[in-house]
Formats: structure tokens, C-alpha cells, sequence
């Protein structure tokens, strides 16, 4: 009978040094996903369970998430091997088309506008609706994960007071004087400027291009460099630094729950049950947290990863 991850990895959790949500794993010889572009991360793979190259975007929450699926799915006996840090959606869509990826943890807001960009649905299930309508053939979704990782404008708290800011459209009479930055893309994505501008009417000054998900945008936040930012709403370091998430009461950025987005050539039995019981698994809670111990903490994403998957087994 197949093993399924849980159940390997509940065999591994009694080794464990260290309790579920502490810190870095000790078990050097534990199997885990690969760090390296191409590299195996299984031993002997189980009969008929397959292979799988799991990509992820070019930021620290999408690697982790790649790592989490590797982990599980290396954990069911399939032959994984990883593609991390690809680039923008843009550029990792062109990977699970033509072959050379066959997974990617994705948001199903950010998907929904990619594949069609006069989306008007903001909830989970009319989003998703309108995903599974426009996905390209050959690709499929797997179970949705409660964990949401929003898009969002943070300013500090001293920006915040000073112009009065509570929600984006406050920004109106402001912005006009201000630099947003962001992840290149979101320059020119519907819901980025351009969104901001039909949704809320708000135009800003200039905007910097910065990396998406890492810490330039944060810096540049707190030395001045903008005066808002696109951060995604489980980055430490909103908390840390006390910046404000504006609230977005007409939901430009829409329901964003992380799902496995999969080439339907690679799916069997025992793929789908091993993502599927981590999408089960998955809260924003459980994310945020893994989050601060690899941005703010330094741990390696597979070791977190590994003992994620560990932990739901015990």
C-alpha cells in the first residue's frame, strides 16, 4: 500500500529535537526537497507514483510553499525535483505550459487576473469559478488552502497619521505627492496602478521598482525611499515595523487562497492526495508564523518546510 506523506512523516516526528513551531529542524539525515535548481529530492521513488518539478515565484513565501509541496510529495514516493525563485507569474505560466515545470503554489486572485484581466469577482468561489472557466488546457487546480496571502498598501504609522490614513481611498488627495513602490509587475498588472487608479482614484506621484516579497521593499519603506508599499499581507514585517495595511473595502485585491495550480499529466492518486492533505493543513495562521522563522529568523525554507509536514503527521 502507497505510503502517504502524513503517515511517513508522523514516523519521523518522535526524532524530532525540537517541538512543532520551534526552531530549525536537526535531522541532517531526513529526506528533504531539493535547494538546488534540478536536483532530486527522493530516494527510490514508489512504483507508479510519478514525477513532479515543482516550481515557485521569485519570492520567499512561494519558494516556502514549493518546499512544503516537495516535501509532501516526496513523502508520498513520487520523484520530485525543484525550480525555485523562476520569476513573476508571467514568466513561471510560460514554464507549466511548455513542460519544464509541473507545479507551482498559487494565489487564486493573482491567477484570476492574470488569465483574465476584467475579472470583477472578489470572493473565493466566484473567483475560483472564473479561474477553472479560463485556465489554459493541460492545466488543472487542486483542493484550495484556507491560507490567504493578500496583496495590500502599507504605509508607516507615521505616514498614516500624519494624512489621516485608515483605508486606500484616503490616499486620494494625497498620493499625487507620494512614491509607491512594488514588485516591477505590479506597474502594470489591472489590480496594481492601474487598478488603484479605477478603483479607488488614486494616482501616485512616481513608482519605484523594488523585488517582490523581499526586504528592499521593507527598507524602503522604513528609510523614506516610498512613501507606500505593495507588501503581501503574511510579511513579518508589517508586525516589526508597525506599518499599516490600509483596508480595502471595495476589494481591489480579491480573495487570494493559496492552491495547487498542477500540469494534469502528473496527476495521479498519489499527487493528489499529498497536496491535497496540505492544502487540509495550510492556515494563514500556520503561514504567517513559518514566515517569521524564514525572513525574520534566517531558517532555511526546506527545513521549515519538512517540519510543517512532520507536525500535521503527529
Amino acid at each position: 500500500m502507497r505510503r502517504t506523506w502524513i503517515t511517513v512523516l508522523s514516523l519521523t516526528t518522535a526524532l524530532s529535537l525540537s517541538a512543532c513551531g520551534g526552531g530549525g529542524d536537526p535531522l541532517e539525515e531526513a529526506d528533504a526537497p531539493a535547494e538546488q535548481e534540478g536536483a532530486d529530492t527522493t530516494g527510490a521513488a514508489d512504483e507508479g507514483a510519478g514525477q513532479v518539478v515543482v516550481g515557485s515565484a521569485n519570492f520567499p513565501e512561494n519558494e516556502l510553499l514549493a518546499e512544503i509541496y516537495a516535501a509532501a510529495l516526496s513523502g508520498a514516493g513520487v520523484d520530485v525535483s525543484t525550480r525555485l525563485n523562476i520569476g513573476s507569474r508571467e514568466t513561471y505560466m510560460a514554464g507549466l505550459e511548455d513542460g519544464s515545470v509541473d507545479l507551482i503554489p498559487e494565489y487564486i486572485g493573482g491567477l484570476g487576473t492574470f488569465l483574465n484581466p476584467d475579472i470583477t469577482a472578489t470572493s473565493t468561489e466566484d473567483v475560483l469559478a472564473d479561474v477553472e472557466e479560463n485556465l489554459p488546457d493541460g492545466l488543472q487546480l487542486l483542493e484550495l488552502s484556507e491560507a490567504e496571502n493578500k496583496d495590500s498598501i502599507a504605509v508607516t504609522a507615521e505616514t498614516a497619521e500624519e494624512h489621516s490614513l485608515t483605508e486606500i481611498g484616503d490616499l486620494q488627495d494625497v498620493a499625487g505627492e507620494m512614491t509607491l513602490g512594488g514588485p516591477p509587475e505590479f506597474e502594470t498588472r489591472p489590480n496594481g496602478v492601474a487598478g488603484l487608479e479605477r478603483v479607488y482614484d488614486v494616482v501616485f506621484g512616481s513608482f519605484r521598482s523594488l523585488s517582490a516579497g523581499g526586504n528592499l521593499t521593507v527598507q524602503a519603506l522604513v528609510n523614506g525611499q516610498v512613501d507606500a508599499a505593495n507588501i503581501f499581507t503574511t510579511d513579518p514585517s508589517i508586525e516589526e515595523n508597525g506599518f499599516v495595511v490600509l483596508e480595502d473595502p471595495e476589494s481591489l485585491f480579491a480573495a487570494q487562497n493559496i492552491v495547487p495550480l498542477i500540469s494534469s499529466d502528473v496527476v495521479n492518486p498519489a499527487v493528489e492526495e499529498a497536496l491535497n492533505e496540505v492544502s487540509a493543513a495550510l492556515t494563514t495562521e500556520e503561514l504567517t508564523a513559518m514566515m517569521v522563522r524564514v525572513i525574520t529568523d534566517g531558517e532555511d525554507p526546506a527545513d521549515v518546510a519538512r517540519e510543517f509536514g512532520r507536525c500535521q503527521g503527529g
